[in-house]
C-alpha cells in the first residue's frame, strides 16, 4: 500500500551526505500539511508488538480493575482514563475510546522531578512498566532527531527545539477504541476532529487504519497504517512557536465500516520542559511581520487546553 502523505527515511538524517535533503523534504511536508511518515527510525517492530500485547491485556481487564488506576485529580496526566471521558475541543460528545498515560520519570535529584506527575503501574501486569520504559526511551530519541531537523529547516540553531523537549513533560498515550454502540450516532466517532496540543506527536504503526487529516482544500485524506512507518505531526505549541509557519493540522479517527474491529494506537506526545515559554521564533517572522501569539508558559497553555477537552476540572 502506498502512503498518502510524504515519506522520509530518518537514516538519511544520520548521513552527513543526506542530511540536507532529509531536512528539506521533512520540513516542507510539515509546513505544507503538518503530517509526514517516517521510516528508518530504529525501533524494533517486536517492541511495538510487545507493547500492544500488554495493553490489550490491560484493556481486557474488568472496568472496576482498570478504574483503580484512574486519577482525575491529576488532570488524568498518568494512568487510566475511562471510556467516554475525553471529547474534542468545541465538541460536547465524547470520543469512543479509553486510554492509559505513561509519562517521563526523572531522578529525585532533578529540579524538574517534583513537577512531573508520578507514573501509575498496574500491579496485575508487572511487565507493562519495563516495556513502556524501553519504548519511551527509544521514541524520545526519535523525537529529538525530528526536532533537530525541524530547527534546521526553520533556520534556527540545530538544538533549539530539541532542547525544549529534553526533560519535557512528554506523555505516551495507549488507546483502545472498542467495538461499541454509538458508531451510527451523528457527530460521534472514535476521535472527533481536533488538533494536537503539544510540540510534536509520533504515532507508531496502529493495528488498524482510521486516521484522517484535513487538507488545505478542506478534504479528508486517509493516512494508512503501514508497518515500518511512524506518522509525525505538529501541534498547537509548534504552531504558536512558528507563527503558524508549521501548522497544527486538524485530524480525526473515523469509525470502522463493514465488520467493525477494535483499534489500538499509541501516540507519543512530545512536550517541552516546564520552564519553556511559547514565544514566536524570530526565524519565523518576515520583515515587518508581528507575532500572532503573545508569549505564554507551555504548562499554563497545556492546562487551558486540558480543561477544554474534559481532562481537567475547572
Amino acid at each position: 500500500m502506498e502512503q498518502s502523505i510524504p515519506v522520509v527515511d530518518l537514516r538519511q538524517f544520520d548521513d552527513p551526505d543526506g542530511r540536507a535533503a532529509f531536512v528539506k523534504k521533512y520540513g516542507e511536508a510539515l509546513e505544507d500539511l503538518g503530517f509526514v511518515a517516517i521510516e528508518g527510525y530504529g525501533v524494533d517492530d517486536a517492541l511495538f508488538a510487545k507493547t500492544y500485547d500488554v495493553f490489550r491485556r490491560f484493556f481486557a481487564m474488568p472496568t472496576e480493575v482498570k478504574k483503580k488506576y484512574e486519577h482525575p485529580e491529576t488532570g488524568r496526566a498518568r494512568g487510566y482514563t475511562s471510556f467516554g471521558v475525553e471529547h474534542a475541543k468545541d465538541n460536547a460528545k465524547a470520543d469512543l475510546k479509553e486510554f492509559f498515560h505513561v509519562g517521563r520519570a526523572l531522578p529525585a535529584s532533578d529540579p524538574f522531578a517534583d513537577k512531573l506527575v508520578p507514573n501509575v503501574w498496574p500491579e496485575e501486569i508487572p511487565e507493562l512498566k519495563t516495556t513502556c520504559d524501553e519504548l519511551f526511551a527509544k521514541l524520545d530519541e526519535v523525537s529529538y532527531k525530528c526536532l533537530q531537523a525541524l530547527s534546521m529547516y526553520l533556520g534556527a540553531s540545530e538544538n533549539y527545539l530539541r532542547d525544549m523537549a529534553v526533560k519535557g513533560n512528554t506523555v505516551h498515550r495507549f488507546i483502545h477504541y472498542p467495538v461499541c454502540d454509538g458508531f451510527d450516532e451523528p457527530g460521534v466517532m472514535r476521535a472527533a476532529q481536533h488538533e494536537d496540543i503539544n510540540l510534536m506527536t509520533l504515532l507508531p504503526p496502529a493495528d488498524e487504519s482510521g486516521l484522517e487529516v484535513l487538507t488545505r482544500d478542506g478534504k479528508w485524506l486517509p493516512i494508512h497504517a503501514i508497518p515500518g512507518q511512524i506518522i509525525a505531526d505538529t501541534g498547537d505549541m509548534m504552531s504558536r512557536l512558528t507563527n503558524d509557519v508549521i501548522p497544527a493540522t486538524t485530524h480525526r479517527v473515523v469509525n470502522p465500516t463493514g465488520q467493525p474491529k477494535p483499534r489500538y494506537s499509541m501516540p507519543f506526545f512530545v512536550h517541552p520542559h516546564f520552564d519553556v515559554v511559547l514565544e514566536v521564533m524570530k526565524e519565523c517572522l518576515k520583515d515587518g511581520e508581528t507575532p500572532k501569539y503573545a508569549p505564554i508558559n507551555n504548562h499554563e497553555f497545556l492546562m487551558q487546553r486540558l480543561r477544554e477537552i474534559g481532562l481537567k476540572a475547572g
